[in-house]
This record gives structure tokens, sequence and C-alpha cells, in this order.
């Protein structure tokens, strides 16, 4: 089964910027839905953005359309987070997720099941 790896989270102040990366060391990355989610302390985990297989299917949820932007370079087997304009609600541990898809095409995809998960990198935004 693929590992996922998490990086760029950090410590900023509100209004700043950070990039996440997350590394997908297996072959099936190209075949893959991926996702951000984010966990804060007493909270559940909520799913962020999401970008299909095809790179053309995009989900943000509500709180962060507009500021956030998901990216895939499937050369790299990589997944992005660009985060701009950072509020110390979106303090959390973010975490990169994937789901390998058998038979590829067009999916919702904040109903997809994201069973391979990273370690997580924490974002910490001060007022």
């Amino acid at each position: 089964q693929a590992q996922l790896e998490e990086s760029g989270g950090g410590s900023v102040q509100a209004g700043d910027s950070l990039r996440l990366s997350c590394l997908h060391s297996g072959s099936t990355f190209g075949a893959s839905n991926m996702a951000w989610f984010r966990q804060a302390p007493g909270k559940e985990r909520e799913l962020v953005a999401a970008i299909g297989h095809s790179s053309g299917n995009i989900y943000y949820s509500d709180s962060v359309k507009g500021r956030f932007t998901i990216s895939r370079d499937n050369a790299k087997n990589t997944v992005y987070l660009q985060m701009v304009n950072l509020k110390p609600e979106d303090t959390a541990v973010y975490y990169c997720a994937a789901d390998y898809v058998l038979f590829v095409g067009y999916m919702n995809l904040a109903r997809r099941n994201y069973d391979t998960w990273g370690q997580g990198t924490q974002v910490t935004v001060s007022s």
C-alpha cells in the first residue's frame, strides 16, 4: 500500500501564507483521488479540499473556498495545498489522504473513501 508524507506546516501570523506538500510513495498516484483534511483539538476531522485523478474535478469546503488552492503534479507524485490569508480558525493538524480508483471517471469527491493517510503536519495561525 502507498505511504504519504506531508511537509510545509509551521507557525504564522494571521494573513500569512503557507504551502503544504504531500509525497505519495506508491505507483497508484495517477489513478488516485487526493484530499487534504484537518483536525483541531476537540473537533471532528474535516475535509478541506480534494482533487480528482483527472485534475479537473475539485472540491473545497465553504470555510476555505477562495483562500486555499489544491493542485497536483503527477510527474512528482505530489499534491499541494496553497493557503493564503490564513486565519486563527485554520489552526489544526493537516492530513493528506488518498483514494485509489479502480474505475476512473468523474466522482463526488466529498463522498469518497480516503483510506490511506499521512502522519499530518501542524499549522498554527496566531492573531
